[in-house]
């Protein structure tokens, strides 16, 4: 709902009757210039959840964000190997692109901010991600031949990094990095090798999938290597 005042001058009804005085207040020229103002869409994206309703959270005398929405939220059962994992859910990022499309406009869309989590562990063999990348991208390719505005993708992440909710020991990238090693040596996960055959492949074929697994063994059979000191 965060969207409508961009395209339509106003914050949502149940937003300003949920947060009353504490959301902003829009003279007619802000109004005026912020409707309308909007280029396109970027979207972080990675799970979603189940909401039923909690209207006594709207009773709190000191209310913030997650209490304002009158929701009470629970997670989608798990289908990884692992409780770290992420579900994948391609049907859920398709609701979420359309009805976004139905209420405001086909804008253009860029997913800025998408992954799989796994930890970080002793091989470089991230099946998980590739089945996440798998499909997401044919998810988001379905919805593009279907008219959906769709510009680009963005992976999170190129490398493993400081997350900010699971620091590091979780890990999203496509490349391992070393933290033990002085020079933090960089080294491919089976993830990486995925992606770069279906950007240069530009295409979703199975086949490719069939091919990265029958040739991995190159890289997932490949232990995560620290320098010595």
């Amino acid at each position: 709902r965060f969207m409508n005042p961009f395209i339509f001058g106003e914050y949502p009804d149940i937003m300003k009757k949920n947060v009353g005085s504490r959301l902003p207040f829009f003279t007619s020229r802000e109004s005026n210039l912020v409707k309308g103002s909007i280029d396109f869409l970027g979207i972080n994206f990675y799970y979603a959840f189940y909401i039923k309703n909690n209207a006594k959270s709207l009773q709190k005398k000191n209310r913030d964000y997650t209490a304002d929405t009158a929701v009470e939220f629970k997670p989608f059962p798990g289908n990884g190997t692992s409780t770290d994992e992420i579900p994948v859910i391609p049907w859920i990022l398709q609701e979420l692109l359309h009805s976004l499309k139905n209420n405001y406009g086909n804008f253009p869309i860029y997913i800025h901010e998408t992954g799989q989590q796994t930890r970080r562990n002793s091989s470089l063999d991230d099946w998980p991600r590739v089945k996440y990348m798998n499909e997401y991208i044919g998810s988001l390719l379905d919805m593009l031949r279907n008219g959906l505005n769709i510009r680009g993708y963005f992976v999170w992440s190129f490398l493993d990094v400081f997350e900010l909710l699971g620091g590091y020991k979780a890990s999203f990238g496509l490349y391992y990095i070393d933290l033990e090693d002085p020079t933090l040596r960089r080294q491919p996960k089976l993830s990486s090798v995925w992606y770069s055959n279906f950007l240069n492949n530009r295409t979703m074929d199975s086949k490719i999938t069939l091919k990265i697994e029958d040739n991995s063994s190159a890289v997932s059979n490949t232990p995560l290597m620290h320098a010595s000191t």
